[in-house]
This record gives structure tokens, C-alpha cells and sequence, in this order.
């Protein structure tokens, strides 16, 4: 049997010391940038009604109130589960691609594909959890799920005195 020199085997060790450490660095880093780039917001249901505290296990799960406007009715998408089912080739693609609103995909598709493989890596460390977020729906089709509606109003003209 061969046996490998001492320097050979530290070398592996520290290698794979290496890679794990950089694994860990990009999802530490897509941590931070779903947190801050406001992804919770609408992928996470109450985050916003507590202040942002909520444990990491219920981040990204998508939400069942959508948002109504003049496209119809769109959801926030439960991430958590579409990841799974994604290469990071497939997301990267997918995230520079346009969405339904009010997802502000433009800001998306311009993070660099470093930034957006520590969001894939993050979301993908979190594991499945959830449901699939309900269906878009035409303009003019009634949901039966509360939403947020997001139709311009025009003010009343107010006198001036």
C-alpha cells in the first residue's frame, strides 16, 4: 500500500480548508445581501410587521398576498423551493431576466454574478420550506387572497387661499 508524504496530505487538508472557507464566505455574503437588498420584504411573510426579526429558518418562503395593479395580480415567489430547483447557471440567467411587478428585477439583473451566486449559495443553504406561492392572475380576474394594491390615484385639487 502507498502511503502519501505528510506534505501531500496537508496540502489537501488545507485545500479543502480553502474551498470550504470561501463556501461559506458566499453565503455568508448572500446572507447579507438578501437582508439588505430588501428581498425579505416581500419573500418573507411579516417581516416587515416585526422589524426584520425573524429566525433565518422562516426567510424567503414567499407570501400569499399579492400585488394587484394594471399586470393583474402577482406573487412574491416562494425562493426558497424555485432555487432547489435551479443550477446556478439557471438562476444567474434567470435573475437578469425581466419579472412581473412589482419585482424590481432591473436592480437584479445589474448585481455581478459573484453577488448573485452567494444569493443562490445562501438561499440554497436554507433548504426547502414552504409553499409554493399562488399563481399570477390576469388583469380583472378577482383572487381570493389579500393583496396590495398598487393603482396611481390622482389627489383632489386642493384651493389655495
Amino acid at each position: 500500500m502507498k502511503t502519501l508524504p505528510v506534505s501531500a496530505v496537508l496540502f489537501c487538508l488545507l485545500a479543502h480548508a480553502g474551498f470550504a472557507t470561501a463556501g461559506q464566505d458566499a453565503v455568508e455574503r448572500g446572507r447579507y445581501l438578501v437582508q439588505t437588498s430588501g428581498c425579505n420584504d416581500c419573500h418573507t411573510p411579516g417581516y416587515m410587521q416585526v422589524d426584520g426579526r425573524l429566525p433565518t429558518s422562516q426567510w424567503l418562503t414567499g407570501a400569499a398576498v399579492g400585488f394587484q395593479g394594471p399586470w393583474g395580480t402577482t406573487y412574491p415567489a416562494n425562493l426558497r423551493l424555485a432555487l432547489q430547483d435551479m443550477s446556478e447557471a439557471q438562476w444567474l440567467q434567470r435573475a437578469r431576466q425581466p419579472m412581473a411587478p412589482p419585482m424590481p428585477w432591473f436592480n437584479l439583473r445589474e448585481f455581478s454574478d459573484r453577488d448573485l451566486v452567494a444569493i443562490y449559495r445562501f438561499v440554497r443553504s436554507l433548504g426547502p420550506a414552504g409553499e409554493p406561492a399562488p399563481q399570477a392572475v390576469a388583469p380583472g380576474i378577482p383572487v381570493a387572497t389579500p393583496y396590495i394594491e398598487f393603482v396611481p390615484k390622482q389627489a383632489a385639487k386642493v384651493a389655495r387661499q
